[in-house]
Formats: C-alpha cells, sequence, structure tokens
C-alpha cells in the first residue's frame, strides 16, 4: 500500500459504518490513481536528470569548441587589420607614384588671327585677361570626398548657387530634359524620399547636355534651337544661351553663342556642347569647334548680358576629358579613360598666365564608381559638386597661391 493509505484508512473509519462497504472500490480506485501519479513524477524527475546530465555534457563539449572558435575570430581579425594596413600603405604608395608621374604635356596650338562669328561678342581672342578680383590660389589637392546619394540617370547635374544666400539645392537630370528639382537644402535631398521634398522648375526650352548653371537667382543653360547640333535644318551648329530667371520663371535674356561648328568639348561627355562654369570671376564657358576640333576653347560672358567678353584656344586636348572647372580664372582638364578609372586633372590653362604649367598641380580623384558626366565648382565652398554615373558627390579641394610649386 502507498504512504497516503493511512490517511485514507482514518477517513474511512470517521465515516458511518453503513457507508464504509461502499466506499471500498472508491478507496482502492483512488490509491492506484495515486500510485499512478507518483509513478509518473518518478518518471518526471529521472527525465529531468537525464536532461540535466546531457545538458552538463554539452555544455562541457561546447565550451572548448566556443573558446577555439573566440580565439580563431580573433586571430582572423588581426590578419584583417594587419591586411588593412597593408594595403592602406599600398594605397598611400600608389597615389605617392602617381602624384610623382607627370602628366601627359600640353602641345601649344598656333593662336588663331580671328574667332568664331556670332551674336553678342567683343572679338578678344587670346588676350591676356586681366583679373577682376585678388584671387591668387590654384587647386594643390583634392582633399576628400563625399558620396551623399544615387538620384536620377547616369548623366546629370547639381549643383548651388554660389552668390545665393540660401541653401537651395539645383537637380539637373538627364542630358535633354525641360523640368529642374529644387530642394530647400542639402539635407532634404540626402533624404530617401528626397523627389517628393523637391519642387520643380519647368524650363520654356529643354537643355542639352549637362553644362547648365545656377549663378546669382539666375540658371543659365544652353538650349539646341532648330538645325542646331543634332537638329533637323543646318544652321552652322550653333547652341543659344539662355538666361532664365529663377524666381519669376521667366527668359530675361538670350544669346546664340559666338562660335560655329561647336562639337562636343569633352572626348567622353558626347551629350555637352557648351560646358558652363562660375568661379570668383564670374561666368565662363568651355566648348570646342570644328575649326580645331583636338582641343578645348575657353571664353569669359558677361553674366548680364550674355556678352562674350574674350576667347582663347587652350593647349587643353578634347581626347579622353570628361569634365572641366574653373578657379579664378584658371580652366582645369579632367581626365579619364574607357572603361572609367581613375581620373585625374593633366591639362590647365591660365587665361591671365599667372599660373605656368610648371607651377599647375595635377591632382587624381579619389577612386570612385564612373565617370562624371558634370563637375560644378562652388568659389564660396571650395568644393565640387559631381555627377558621377547617376552618383551625386561633393569634393573638398585644399588650395595653395599660384606662385608655388605643384606635383
Amino acid at each position: 500500500m502507498g504512504p497516503h493509505t493511512p490517511l485514507v484508512v482514518l477517513f474511512l473509519l470517521s465515516l458511518p459504518k453503513s457507508l464504509q462497504g461502499q466506499q471500498h472500490h472508491l478507496v482502492e480506485y483512488m490509491e492506484r490513481r495515486l500510485a499512478a501519479l507518483e509513478e509518473r513524477l518518478a518518471q518526471c524527475q529521472d527525465q529531468s536528470s537525464r536532461q540535466a546530465a546531457e545538458l552538463r555534457d554539452f555544455k562541457n563539449k561546447m565550451l572548448p569548441l566556443l573558446e577555439a572558435a573566440e580565439k580563431e575570430r580573433e586571430t582572423l581579425r588581426s590578419e584583417a587589420d594587419n591586411i588593412a594596413g597593408r594595403v592602406d600603405r599600398l594605397e598611400r604608395e600608389v597615389d605617392y607614384l602617381e602624384t610623382q608621374n607627370p602628366a601627359p604635356p600640353c602641345i601649344e596650338v598656333d593662336e588663331k588671327a580671328t574667332g568664331g562669328t556670332g551674336a553678342k561678342t567683343k572679338g578678344r581672342r587670346n588676350e591676356k585677361y586681366d583679373l577682376l578680383t585678388e584671387c591668387s590660389h590654384t587647386i594643390s589637392q583634392v582633399r576628400s570626398m563625399k558620396i551623399l546619394k544615387r538620384f536620377g540617370s547616369s548623366a546629370g547635374m547639381w549643383t548651388k548657387d554660389p552668390l545665393g544666400p540660401s541653401e537651395k539645392i539645383f537637380v539637373f537630370d538627364g542630358t535633354q530634359n525641360d523640368t529642374a528639382y529644387v530642394f530647400p537644402r542639402l539635407r532634404d535631398f540626402t533624404l530617401s524620399s528626397a523627389a517628393r521634398k523637391a519642387s520643380r522648375v519647368r524650363l520654356p526650352f529643354p537643355w542639352v547636355g549637362t553644362g547648365q548653371l545656377v549663378y546669382g537667382g539666375f540658371l543659365y543653360y544652353a538650349r539646341r534651337p532648330p538645325g542646331g547640333p543634332g537638329g533637323g535644318e543646318d544652321r552652322g551648329d550653333m547652341l543659344q544661351l539662355i538666361k532664365f530667371h529663377l524666381a519669376n520663371r521667366t527668359v530675361v535674356d538670350s544669346s546664340v553663342f559666338p562660335a560655329e561648328g561647336l562639337i562636343p568639348p569633352y572626348g567622353l561627355s558626347k551629350d555637352t556642347y557648351i560646358d558652363l562654369a562660375a568661379d570668383e570671376e564670374g561666368l565662363w564657358a568651355v566648348y570646342a569647334t570644328q575649326e580645331d576640333d583636338r582641343h578645348l576653347c575657353l571664353a569669359k560672358l558677361d553674366p548680364q548680358t550674355l556678352d562674350t567678353e574674350q576667347q582663347w584656344d587652350t593647349p587643353c586636348p578634347r581626347e579622353n576629358a570628361e569634365a572641366a572647372f574653373v578657379i579664378c580664372g584658371a580652366l582645369y582638364v579632367v581626365y579619364n579613360t574607357r572603361p572609367a578609372s581613375r581620373a585625374r586633372v593633366q591639362c590647365s590653362f591660365d587665361a591671365s598666365g599667372a599660373l605656368t604649367p610648371e607651377q599647375a598641380a595635377h591632382p587624381y580623384f579619389p577612386r570612385r564608381y564612373g565617370a562624371h558626366a558634370s563637375l560644378r565648382y562652388n568659389p564660396r565652398e571650395r568644393q565640387l559638386y559631381a555627377w558621377d554615373d547617376g552618383y551625386q558627390i561633393v569634393y573638398k579641394l585644399e588650395m595653395r597661391k599660384k606662385e608655388e610649386e605643384g606635383v
């Protein structure tokens, strides 16, 4: 009998004798149920003991393995750190060797007796440019690169107004379009839902290429008139410059660019015929013509009237050029290869003559995604806004005096 039998017996003895016989079968049933419960409890205890023992055995087996895995992880981490350090040193050595490798020399071309014909030009060509400001610095190196996001197609242009008081970001997606995006500030542009925060500016004429420029509250861009480059009727391959008031959204001036037989100035950017640029001195245009299809030309424009004040034939070749920018009256042309590799400033031309080829630096750009579709220099921030295969990038520049020797 089980250990609970005495309690059951006492309980039955306390009952009347007439009921004791009737409860005999109930007592036996309860004893059987209690015995079954005791047996199941014993089995559970045995099973728990076995599981606890198995868990202890598993823990004892796993602890050495975990310790070995931790040691292996530390070893791999140490090796990875060593490899990263070696790669970093190798990259610095490669950068040093690249900076010591001089760029291919620019070949001077003969000055032309006359320039191209067109509207609003004063006819001054290849004369020394007189600086309007005391700007005397030149690029020393590309100090850093920041990739902000990927927006739009592979070619386009984005920029700030270097003269404007606001922090607005202007985005021109594609090489033929008539709608620009305007973001209140850079932070809004970097958001994943950027397009919903942008206002849209519809232009009266679509732009051509990626040579647009925002300057002093106005948008300057090249329009393809009927018969212009890529048009139908032959009009001498001319382009029309448009000056568009961004606040009033009206065209305030236009001018046929005074050069015949325009061709893309950059061998690696076939859609751009006129690349507008701004620096401390004002408004510039980079272009090329069939008259000398091997080299770039530079023009100084009047931002008020779109007059072409001066023009220069530069020694910078078109072949493998992808973009350019102007700093303190000096043109810097960026070259690459196809397929794209690492871009580098390989030719410079100072319209004022203050920067000699021996003094000019030819810095490399950091490693990146593809080829520059556009580069916009902001003289107030001293940095470049780049469109690189659909990625929007900011390059911070390090400057030095033009009189100092470069590498």
